[in-house]
């Protein structure tokens, strides 16, 4: 299915929400920094250099929304987008390998965990697992936190473009069989592509029918 058609299934609600304003907030690296709760929020979690700000770019329909880098790691802060007033994006600190020094990871690291344990107008996590290596003992770490404080999350595949669709539906299965158990995880698994727009729409609409309840 094409980005077109996948838009045309879009209800009119998120096809407003997206097309809409969308603006860069702030970015925050204290907890006593965050925005006042008032709006639901979904934040998007990976490994560095999976793709979470060329996903937040796609979504939001804008080029360069979100800050993207080659370099894993460029995100040090907890970067906040709204859209319409109606909800919010929050793009995280990568985790995994970046090029900082040991204090400065291990203190967006734990910005990081505070925001997802503790954030009440959290409402969904998306954890970005790159399609082409599928997920990490990272990945599961976090997993694992969110299953601990009852924090619903998603997995999202990256860069589906790259890999062959028998490839893809072995990786989808794979993901779905390795969450099974988890309470906390969404049994859906959405595979996108940044470049083609595979998997766009359904995010959008998820997030909008969220927001709404």
């Amino acid at each position: 299915m094409t980005e077109e058609s996948q838009n045309t299934a879009l209800s009119e609600d998120a096809r407003k929400l997206f097309r809409g304003d969308c603006q860069f907030m702030l970015g925050v690296t204290t907890m006593a920094a965050l925005p006042p709760p008032d709006l639901p929020e979904f934040a998007f979690a990976g490994r560095s250099n999976v793709g979470k700000s060329s996903l937040i770019n796609r979504l939001t329909g804008r080029k360069a929304l979100a800050r993207t880098s080659n370099t894993p790691g460029r995100t040090r802060e907890l970067n906040f987008f709204d859209l319409g007033g109606r909800l919010r994006l929050v793009d995280l600190p990568g985790y995994g390998y970046a090029k900082a020094s040991r204090s400065a990871v291990e203190s967006w690291t734990g910005l990081t965990r505070d925001f997802l344990r503790g954030r009440p107008n959290l409402r969904r996590v998306h954890i970005l697992v790159d399609s082409r290596h599928g997920l990490k003992p990272v990945d599961e770490e976090t997993m694992s936190l969110l299953d601990e404080s009852a924090v619903p999350y998603q997995l999202v595949l990256t860069k589906i473009d790259k890999i062959k669709p028998t490839e893809a539906a072995r990786r989808i299965k794979a993901v779905g069989e390795a969450i099974g158990r988890r309470p906390a995880a969404h049994p859906d698994i959405i595979a996108t592509s940044s470049e083609t727009g595979d998997g766009i729409a359904a995010l959008r609409e998820g997030m909008t029918s969220i927001a709404a309840t």
